[in-house]
């Protein structure tokens, strides 16, 4: 056994193949670890991506709502900042 690992560590070949791996795993600036926390941090933005998509298709088709129609203006209004017509009151509800 001690006589293959001493074998092994004279392999010229064997020596480059290690020292590549030590290098590449912790030397590197383009080591494994970094293009793993790399790949990770490019699944989360692409995931805002499409949510920041979503959010702006549902805001332009509220926006062609209210460009289209005086009511949906109103009722907007009312939802978003509370306005109310004169000798009404409004009651909040706020769900958890």
């Amino acid at each position: 056994m001690k006589e293959r690992l001493i074998s092994l560590f004279q392999n010229k070949y064997f020596l480059v193949l290690l020292f590549f791996v030590v290098w590449m795993s912790f030397f590197d600036p383009r080591s494994w670890q970094t293009i793993y926390e790399k790949k990770q941090k490019l699944k989360e933005l692409q995931a805002k991506e499409h949510q920041i998509t979503e959010n702006i298709q549902e805001c332009r088709k509220d926006l062609d709502l209210l460009n289209k129609d005086a009511q949906s203006i109103e009722r907007f209004a009312r939802e978003n900042f509370y306005w109310q017509k004169p000798n009404e009151e409004i009651f909040i509800v706020k769900t958890p």
